[in-house]
């Protein structure tokens, strides 16, 4: 996995935890929802690219 992947990644992972705690302060379910699957995108593109990582 290319360092630039990585950080997207996990860049991504922790925008949608930011967006997640702020759904929960503002009691917005559909902003609280948005940072979840932010979070699930995130995570499977590491499990993505960790398996291409496995076969080179």
């Amino acid at each position: 996995m290319a360092l630039g992947d990585k950080i997207s990644n996990a860049a991504e992972g922790l925008a949608g935890k930011a967006e997640e705690a702020a759904g929960k302060a503002k009691g917005d379910e559909g902003l609280e929802a948005e940072g979840r699957g932010d979070q699930t995108s995130a995570q499977a593109k590491k499990v993505g690219e960790d398996v291409k990582d496995v076969f080179r």
